[in-house]
């Protein structure tokens, strides 16, 4: 029998809280995979049909994404993100940041610029990618209008909420997760620093990359991603950017009680 992890859902309607909606659960090429037949890349299952990875959060009224895929296009009119008031970066990998010129629709209707919040060596790559962006000079064409906040690992204020960036490493990179009241997402990692740990206590849900069974020099293995939950004990966790090597179903039917995968178009919410 499925399992449904919406069963565990509490209504929050007399409380603030947060609502996390995954655009994404995929890895950096999704799944399925160009030129792959494999029982997962050919599934009928939608939720082994994943984007890659990104997420939508709404609290006070705020539309905030994580990360700005290449299918942000397609994540944005598929959930319906009416607006939007900011964006936070992980890091620099071009399946977390192709989508930034997707931006454009949100300036066209809503006016203003938007702010974009990341750690500096990020925003390096960012405004070399996207230099057309930031460049001085008459632009011929419309381009993202963008304020740029650049993160230094302590926590910050976004719309009277505190956001806690969470340090990780990806391989050799430094990225960052994020935690927002009792709920935190992290992608793309192999390792969680000790001082990170601290700040993933107590928490009601968690997100963590668990990219396939088989060990990789720089993401999170299922088994991996196991031990970090049984570690940090959160209420319901949630593994992402998932590869094609993990079939919904089958995979989600080995895990505790309290462990899912993620899926494309999954809505959570937990306390602010």
């Amino acid at each position: 029998m499925e399992r449904n992890p919406s069963s565990k859902a509490v209504s929050l309607s007399d409380y603030p809280y947060v609502t996390l909606t995954v655009l994404g659960s995929g890895t950096s090429v999704g799944v399925p995979s160009i030129g792959c037949d494999c029982d997962v890349c050919t599934s009928t299952d939608p939720r082994d049909n994943r984007l890659r990875a990104s997420v939508w959060l709404n609290f006070a009224g705020k539309n905030v994404v994580i990360d700005t895929s290449p299918d942000f296009r397609t994540q944005s009119l598929r959930a319906g993100i009416p607006y939007l008031d900011a964006v936070l970066y992980t890091h620099s990998h071009a399946d977390h940041i192709l989508g930034l010129d997707d931006l454009r629709p949100f300036n066209y209707r809503q006016g203003g610029t938007i702010p974009i919040y990341a750690s500096e060596p990020t925003l390096v790559v960012i405004r070399r990618v996207f230099e057309y962006v930031f460049a001085n000079g008459h632009r011929e064409n419309s381009v993202p209008r963008l304020t740029v906040n650049v993160l230094d690992g302590e926590p910050f204020e976004l719309f009277g909420q505190q956001i806690t960036p969470i340090p990780l490493y990806h391989g050799s990179l430094i990225v960052f997760g994020y935690r927002v009241g009792q709920i935190a997402y992290l992608t793309d990692h192999n390792q969680i620093p000790e001082e990170s740990m601290d700040k993933l206590r107590d928490l009601d849900i968690l997100f963590l990359d668990a990219l396939r069974y088989k060990p990789h020099p720089t993401h999170s293995s299922v088994e991996q991603s196991l031990a970090i939950v049984e570690r940090l004990k959160p209420k319901t966790a949630y593994f992402t950017h998932i590869c094609h090597d993990l079939g919904h179903e089958r995979a989600e039917s080995k895990l505790p009680p309290n462990v899912f995968l993620a899926y494309d178009g999954l809505r959570v919410e937990a306390l602010l």
